[in-house]
C-alpha cells in the first residue's frame, strides 16, 4: 500500500494504491468520507476509484505481493489458477481450480511485474510490465519484506497445501546491481516432504534486521516461532509461545503496524480486529510500554461483528495514518445484505496530548501490561481493562465500508 498523486484535470490529487489477491487499485483519497453506521441498514459503499487492473482479466497470477522503489511498484509471485476457472477459487476450493501447469513452475508464478507510477493520470491505463530479472524459485502467497534497501522474498504457504515448494523458498534480491541471491531454508520449509511434518505461515513481523515468523504444524497443530536476521544470516526456533518473543508485543508477528512519521515512539498496530496506539520507550528501556485502544478506528468495525482477516497500517505522512481491514460480510445476518468482500478503510491524524506521560504518573494510574526488550516473560496480549488514560487525541479524517467486488 502507498500514497502518491495523480493529476486530475491537471490537478494533482491524493491516490492510495491497494494491492488485493486480484486487483490493483488506485483509490481516490479526496472522497474517502466519514461514512456512521448507527442505523439498522448496513451499507457497503463502492470504492472511490481512480482506476483499477483487474489483474486475473489481465492473465496476471493471483495473489501476488508487492513492494515499493524509487517511484515504481513491483508485484511478484503468486499463483495461476487453470484457464477457466476463476482465481478465487484458489482459496475456497484449491482442487477444484487447479494450477495452470503451464505457467511458471506448475502453475507458481517466479515472475517480477513493474507499474512506473510517475506521470499517471486519472485516465491512463494501468500498464503492468514483465520485469527483466525474475525470481531464482515460483514463490506462493509471499511474504515481501524492504529490510536496509534489499528485498527479501520468501513462499508461504500455498492454497494446496500439499504441492511441494520450489527452492529456494527464501531469496533475496538487491536492487543497485539487479541479482537475486538464494538465502538458507527456512526450517519449516525443509520439512515440507511427503510423510513428513508441514507447516503453514500464519503470521510474520519485522523488527529492525530481524524476521518474525509464526508458523503452525499440522502433526502437533502447536504454533512455532522461528527468527532470521538477515546479518547473522541463519534461523533460529525462538519457542512455541509468543513470550519468547525479545521484542514488545506490537511487533510480534500477532500484529501488524507502523510508526507514526511524526512521532518516532508511536506506534499504531491492528491486533486481530483491534486498534491499538503503542508509545515505545526510546530511550529509558526501564521505562514500561504504554497503549491506548483507538475506539474511535475500530468501533464501526467491532459493532457490526464484520468476519476480518489481518489487516494493514498505512503511515500517510506527518501525524496521519491509515488502517485498512478486508473481511466477508455474512449473508445469514440480514443486516449484513448480501454477502461481498469487503475493504473497512479509515483515516486519521494523531497528536500527542500535552503532557500526558507526567500527568499519568501523577495520578498514579494502572498501566498496561508492560513491555521491555530484556525482559520477553512479560511480552504477552493485553485487555480493554488494562488501558490506562489516553496519551494520544485521534481526529477522524475518513472512515467507511467499501465493496471490493464492484
Amino acid at each position: 500500500m502507498k500514497k502518491t498523486k495523480m493529476a486530475v484535470e491537471g490537478k494533482p490529487k491524493p491516490v492510495l494504491w491497494v494491492a488485493t489477491p486480484q486487483r490493483l487499485v488506485a483509490i481516490d483519497m479526496s472522497k474517502l468520507k466519514i461514512n456512521h453506521y448507527e442505523s439498522p441498514k448496513f451499507e457497503v459503499l463502492p470504492l472511490p476509484l481512480f482506476n483499477m487492473l483487474n489483474l486475473a482479466e489481465k492473465d496476471f497470477p493471483f495473489g501476488m505481493r508487492c513492494f515499493v522503489r524509487d517511484s515504481k511498484l513491483y508485484m511478484v509471485g503468486g499463483e495461476k489458477p487453470k484457464s477457466g476457472a476463476s482465481p478465487l477459487l484458489l482459496p475456497r476450493q484449491p482442487r477444484k481450480a487447479g494450477h495452470d501447469k503451464l505457467f511458471g513452475d506448475r502453475g507458481l508464478s517466479p515472475y517480477v511485474y513493474v507499474l512506473d507510477l510517475t506521470g499517471l493520470d486519472s485516465t491512463t491505463d494501468l500498464d503492468l510490465l514483465k520485469h527483466h530479472t525474475s525470481m531464482l524459485a515460483a514463490k506462493p502467497i509471499p511474504i515481501v519484506e524492504d529490510i536496509e534497501g534489499k528485498i527479501y522474498v520468501m513462499s508461504s504457504t500455498p492454497w494446496q497445501v500439499e504441492c511441494l515448494l520450489p527452492v529456494p523458498t527464501f531469496e533475496v534480491y538487491d536492487p543497485s546491481i539487479e541479482q537475486w541471491k538464494p538465502l538458507p531454508e527456512p526450517p519449516f520449509h525443509e520439512q515440507r516432504l511427503p510423510r513428513s511434518q508441514i507447516y503453514k505461515v500464519i503470521y510474520h513481523s519485522v523488527v529492525g534486521t530481524t524476521i518474525y515468523v509464526l508458523a503452525l504444524s499440522d502433526r502437533d497443530y502447536s504454533d512455532y516461532y522461528y527468527s532470521y536476521n538477515v546479518n547473522e544470516g541463519n534461523w533460529k526456533l525462538v519457542g512455541k509461545s509468543v513470550d519468547k518473543l525479545p521484542v514488545p508485543y506490537p511487533f510480534t508477528p500477532l500484529c501488524v503496524g507502523k510508526f507514526v512519521p511524526t512521532y518516532k515512539d508511536i506506534f499504531i498496530y491492528i491486533q486481530f480486529d483491534r486498534v491499538y496506539a503503542a508509545m515505545i520507550p526510546s530511550n529509558d528501556k526501564n521505562s514500561p510500554t504504554r497503549y491506548q485502544h483507538l475506539d474511535e478506528v475500530d468501533r464501526d468495525l467491532l459493532n457490526w461483528d464484520v468476519p476480518s482477516i489481518k489487516g494493514v497500517v498505512v503511515d500517510l505522512g506527518e501525524h496521519e495514518m491509515c488502517i485498512m481491514q478486508p473481511g466477508i460480510t455474512d449473508s445469514e445476518r440480514d443486516k449484513l445484505g448480501p454477502c461481498c468482500s469487503i475493504l473497512y478503510i479509515t483515516t486519521f491524524k494523531v497528536e500527542k496530548l500535552l503532557h500526558s506521560s507526567s500527568s499519568a504518573q501523577a495520578r498514579g494510574l494502572k498501566l498496561l501490561k508492560t513491555v521491555d526488550a530484556s525482559d520477553v516473560s512479560q511480552t504477552s496480549s493485553h485487555h480493554d481493562n488494562d488501558i490506562q488514560a489516553p496519551f494520544l487525541s485521534i481526529t477522524l479524517l475518513s472512515k467507511g465500508f467499501y465493496d471490493l467486488d464492484a
